[in-house]
């Protein structure tokens, strides 16, 4: 590393996999920068679960550690803000921050995840990531046997509604307007007496995030323990689409099967090229992704 301007690989997004591939790649000796603004999507949720070894701990615990055994790694460095621009150099690919910094590494990896949008409800981003939570392998054991909604329509309503009932039989639909279910659905969400609501939804009630109701454009109210939601969501960062990576018709990153980006050098891992949104899958992909980009510089080296 020639000084603190260029390194061997830049990873934007400092969390769980940003921090797995860093670690990859500083205990390869690699000179690595990591850009992060210090701001992860799980911010708001109390704990983390269904990652061995770190069940139950906050995201913040999880997190603090893994920064803390990457910086043992001396060739590793942090930088503490916002990746606003990248370009492709003549050596590889040059950075900028929102401090007006610029760097620049042969090859990149983006773990920048995705920015969650938010329905137009009073009280829901609130309860992000506390009560109203997206996926039942992070969250369900916890609200198991409860009273628990779904705010989805259409197969992404019935789908959550298979794995749901499985944690708990006290669950509704709440569509939030006009069903999109077929007949199939709604004879199956019968049988297994999943109410299903159309009226829309004008305000969650909470006290710190955790639900008490939800209140309908009605008047009327239902309380729920907890409720999941399927809601749309789009890539934290414009820099990989502005260096011309593509991506999914879901919204993601595209990816191969060693998270290559479909611009060469450029790579991606974590939340934004992938819809297992968990910290271990995060840790998993960063982990394999450091791996490759270093096999990748070795090989060119020998």
């Amino acid at each position: 590393m020639a000084d603190n301007k260029n390194f061997e690989v830049i990873i934007v997004g400092g969390s769980y996999a940003g921090l797995s591939a860093a670690m990859a790649l500083g205990r390869s000796l690699r000179h690595v920068l990591i850009i992060d603004s210090g701001l992860p999507c799980n911010r708001q949720t109390p704990h983390s679960h269904n990652f061995l070894t770190q069940d139950g701990k906050t995201p913040k615990e999880i997190s603090t550690l893994a920064k803390k055994q990457v910086e043992k790694y001396k060739t590793v460095k942090f930088h503490n803000g916002r990746a606003t621009g990248g370009l492709k150099s003549a050596d590889g690919f040059e950075i900028t921050t929102d401090t007006e910094d610029k760097f620049t590494a042969k090859k990149l990896i983006f773990a920048t995840g995705l920015k969650d949008l938010m329905p137009d409800i009073k009280g829901f981003a609130a309860c992000w990531g506390i009560s109203i939570i997206h996926c039942p392998y992070c969250h369900g054991f916890e609200y198991r046997n409860q009273n628990t909604g779904i705010i989805a329509n259409g197969a992404k309503a019935f789908h959550l509604a298979s794995l749901v009932y499985n944690l708990t039989k006290n669950v509704t639909i709440l569509t939030n307007g006009k069903a999109d279910l077929d007949v199939e659905q709604i004879t199956r969400l019968n049988e297994h007496s999943i109410k299903i609501i159309e009226t829309n939804i004008a305000e969650v009630e909470h006290t710190n995030g955790q639900l008490k109701n939800v209140i309908f454009d009605d008047g009327s109210k239902l309380n729920f323990n907890a409720i999941y939601a399927a809601i749309p969501f789009r890539q934290h960062s414009d820099i990989p689409l502005s260096l011309g990576c593509e991506i999914t018709e879901q919204g993601y990153i595209r990816v191969d099967d060693l998270q290559k980006t479909t611009v060469e050098n450029v790579f991606a891992c974590g939340d934004n090229s992938g819809m297992m949104r968990s910290v271990a899958n995060a840790v998993y992909s960063g982990n394999l992704t450091g791996a490759m980009v270093n096999s990748l510089l070795s090989a060119a080296e020998f």
